[in-house]
């Protein structure tokens, strides 16, 4: 398989190479500093740099073309003003369509998850402020893939911790799985397991990890 991956030298995008790269998937890793910022030791014969900007309707076109499904891990500001990860996921939706692309997994956040009452978690009067507004910004981005005709499924991740993947870890379409954690490398290699096991498409799902 071929992996278009946007967002692939942050946190979580790393370890989605990593586990992309352990299933032998060939990866095209896209990013404006993609060249200086991925370690030289995730690189291989099966691994492409593609170098571009998520707000350049080519550039996208270039890195899906001809790839089999997409990931993203898109990060930006938790200010309310950086609109990455809304208008990233615009154009990428615009270009795998273009392309002909229609498997994508991405990463938004747990307050776009449906509370177990009514509503949002992010509508909870005890959400911490500081994350409502990259909340928003993500309910946008879980929005525009909601009213695609692609075949999604949104990760909806707690704290994000700097851990490789242990496998312990558990999930749950639409609603938080209980955990307030997960390590990145658990998130990615749900995400990367997701492409081909297609349990929560046109989903949101909430993972988190377990010490079971």
């Amino acid at each position: 398989m071929i992996i278009t991956i946007f967002g692939s030298t942050g946190l979580v995008g790393k370890e989605l190479i990593r586990h992309c790269q352990n299933k032998g998937y060939k990866i095209r890793a896209f990013g404006r500093n993609v060249e200086s910022m991925i370690d030289k030791d995730l690189r291989d014969e099966n691994f492409e740099i593609i170098k571009g900007t998520v707000f350049d309707e080519k550039d996208i076109y270039k890195a899906i073309n001809g790839s089999d499904a997409v990931l993203t891990a898109l990060g930006g500001a938790a200010d309310g003003v950086d609109v990455t990860r809304s208008l990233g996921i615009k154009n990428i939706i615009a270009q795998m369509n273009k392309a002909g692309v229609k498997r994508i997994v991405g990463v938004g956040g747990i307050g776009i998850l449906n509370a177990p009452e009514s509503g949002l978690v992010m509508d909870a009067p005890d959400f911490p402020a500081q994350y409502f507004a990259v909340s928003q910004e993500h309910l946008k981005a879980y929005d525009l893939l909601n009213a695609s005709n692609l075949d999604w499924t949104f990760a909806c991740p707690p704290n994000i911790l700097l851990k490789e993947a242990d496998g312990k870890y558990k999930t749950q379409a639409d609603y938080p799985a209980s955990g307030w954690e997960i390590n990145a490398g658990n998130l990615a290699m749900f995400m990367v397991e997701e492409l081909t096991k297609n349990e929560y498409v046109h989903h949101r799902v909430g993972i988190s990890n377990t010490s079971e």
